[in-house]
């Protein structure tokens, strides 16, 4: 459920979004708010899935539903699956980073802890790309505020995981899957920054071939390490279901039309409404126990993410150009 991906959308022609078909669709600020509950109530699906199947074969449902609303998707609109063997090679590896391993991680870090803390885990998405770019993008250069973010929000991990209780309570294995599934994002983000830019294809078009990707993947690994399940629990494999046509298919397609509408800036904020969804849909629904220092810390982190986005208006960039001059 990254929203990095949105990042590599171009937003659309002014022109086309003062259309009146544009005018009809339903408002922006509903779809975020449903793409937000959507994202914000996947991690509780997750969890209600692992109870009845294993964690391989929550995520491979959840890759073989998205993938159907996609292609029917692209057959509604006519769209073709991009070509070349060079950015199907790219688009696999971009399907490991962005899909078939992050959603893997949290499927079996919700063994072993809450809904509510894996949501907060993927709120560190932002913190951990402001990291990785100053290293691998050289035109993301750090300023101080940005810095500062990044500070405050590992500052908030460390208030979330309880660090001066000697993170008693906690399943270590289970919270470092789901800071991993959290830090594949960015990386797998950045790969694609690097290597299917300009590519000629459609949104849809590359990402429908990347959910097909990793669920052939899933399709190869899952038989490996599980088996097939004596039973069929009706309630888990509901929310697999949903996870996959919602939390995977749908949000895609409602993401990537908030980003061609207002910019990937304000579609981006949506980063900072999971975690506070997560959070509550796993108490009130699963009765999921929240000490003081998780939310506290979800704040902590939700602040520092945003200033790690932050950048700076137009007068400190010509200071900082006359800087350097």
């Amino acid at each position: 459920m990254s929203t990095v991906t949105a990042s590599r959308v171009t937003p659309a022609d002014p022109a086309t979004l003062s259309s009146p078909t544009a005018r009809r669709t339903l408002d922006w600020r509903l779809r975020f708010g449903g793409l937000s509950l959507i994202w914000g109530f996947s991690f509780l699906l997750i969890k209600v899935g692992t109870d009845g199947y294993a964690p391989f074969q929550v995520t491979l449902g959840r890759l073989l539903f998205g993938t159907l609303v996609l292609a029917a998707a692209m057959a509604v609109k006519r769209e073709r699956l991009p070509r070349g063997a060079r950015t199907w090679g790219h688009l696999a590896v971009a399907a490991f980073l962005l899909n078939a391993l992050p959603f893997s991680l949290f499927a079996f870090s919700e063994q072993t802890i809450p809904s509510t803390l894996a949501g907060i885990c993927n709120a560190t998405s932002p913190l951990w790309g402001m990291a990785l770019s100053l290293v691998a993008l050289s035109e993301d250069r750090p300023t101080r505020r940005r810095v500062a973010g990044l500070g405050i929000g590992f500052l908030g991990v460390l208030t979330v995981l309880g660090v001066w209780q000697g993170f008693q309570g906690l399943d270590a294995t289970g919270t470092a899957m789901a800071l991993l599934a959290s830090f594949s994002y960015p990386v797998g983000w950045i790969y694609v920054r690097r290597t299917l830019a300009n590519t000629g294809n459609s949104h849809l078009s590359m990402t429908g071939a990347q959910l097909l990707l990793a669920t052939a993947q899933l399709a190869v690994v899952t038989p490996l390490f599980t088996s097939w399940p004596s039973s069929f629990a009706l309630t888990p494999l509901l929310a697999i279901v949903a996870l996959g046509t919602l939390g995977t298919g749908l949000a895609l397609l409602i993401q990537y039309g908030l980003v061609a509408e207002v910019g990937p800036t304000t579609a981006q904020m949506v980063t900072y409404f999971i975690p506070v969804i997560a959070t509550a849909a796993g108490v009130a629904v699963l009765g999921e126990s929240l000490s003081w220092s998780t939310p506290i810390g979800a704040v902590i982190v939700l602040a520092g993410a945003a200033l790690t986005q932050a950048r700076p208006n137009q007068a400190v960039r010509k200071r900082e150009a006359s800087a350097q001059a």
